[in-house]
């Protein structure tokens, strides 16, 4: 069975990386879109931040009142809070303990069925992999060119 160490790892391996993107956004492009349906990247950049440390506190809880919340972004940057929110997930997963990956949640509003709470973590990593490729879009866009591999493992 993977373990919460692992876990950690694996998120830090993507994170790290969604991070470095979000660095390269500067706030005069944090209302870029590449196609008027999709998220701005200030948008995008929180739905990823947020999501993840959703997700794991849904296991940590048992329940799937986190994925409900709003956040105050206000007055902070995207960097600020790429930084914020990685510690604070980070912390999450690092609480988490064999039982609260093994529990079952009912996800059944959510997802259509009750997972077991490593499964609903495995969901986030692959959520945080889906729009991190959407993120190397937008940052080649706003001209970058020198990007990180799509994962670092350090």
């Amino acid at each position: 069975m993977i373990t919460v160490e692992q876990i950690t790892h694996h998120f830090l391996a993507h994170r790290n990386v969604t991070n470095e993107l979000i660095n390269k956004i500067e706030a005069g492009h944090y209302e870029h879109k590449p196609a008027p349906t999709s998220m701005s990247a200030f948008d995008l950049s929180t739905h990823i931040l947020t999501s993840f440390y959703a997700f794991a506190s849904v296991v940590k809880s048992g329940d799937l009142s986190p994925l409900g919340q709003k956040a105050d972004f206000s007055g902070k940057s995207l960097s600020d809070l790429a930084a914020e929110y990685t510690e604070k997930t980070v912390d999450v997963l690092r609480s988490l303990s064999e039982d609260d990956l093994n529990k079952t949640i009912d996800a059944t509003a959510a997802f259509g069925r009750k997972l077991p709470g490593r499964q609903l973590l495995q969901m986030a990593i692959d959520h945080e992999i889906h729009h991190k490729g959407n993120l190397y879009v937008y940052v080649r866009e706003m001209g970058h060119t020198d990007l990180p591999l799509f994962v670092q493992f350090g």
